[in-house]
């Protein structure tokens, strides 16, 4: 991402421990915040099969599983990894400044 890009500031590093997730509102909607292995991952908080919340999902190393239906997500990539979810997830860069989680709401697809 360039460095031109534009951060927001969502959280502190304290709210979202290893293997925890947490969902923040931006101006983009609601994002899930995870933490694998001490490092943060920024996706859409929505699955994409069907409009449920990722949030009420358990993190297990870095897959975060929809209650819905089952589908499952790679919080690294966004990718599905198990149907019935075919659409990957939007990913935001993450920066860490000064403990706090900042993320890029500009989209990495249009780039």
């Amino acid at each position: 991402m360039d460095s031109q890009a534009k951060y927001t500031d969502v959280a502190s590093l304290a709210q979202v421990l290893p293997g925890q997730t947490l969902k923040v509102t931006t101006s983009n909607g609601d994002i899930l915040l995870a933490n694998v292995e001490g490092k943060i991952y920024a996706v859409d908080d929505m699955c994409t099969h069907e409009d449920s919340s990722l949030a009420l999902g358990c993190l297990k190393g870095a897959l975060v599983s929809c209650t819905l239906h089952g589908s499952r997500f790679n919080v690294r990539t966004g990718e599905p990894t198990e149907e019935p979810a075919t659409e990957a997830l939007q990913c935001y860069p993450v920066r860490i400044n000064c403990d706090r989680i900042e993320i890029c709401l500009e989209s990495s697809r249009d780039a």
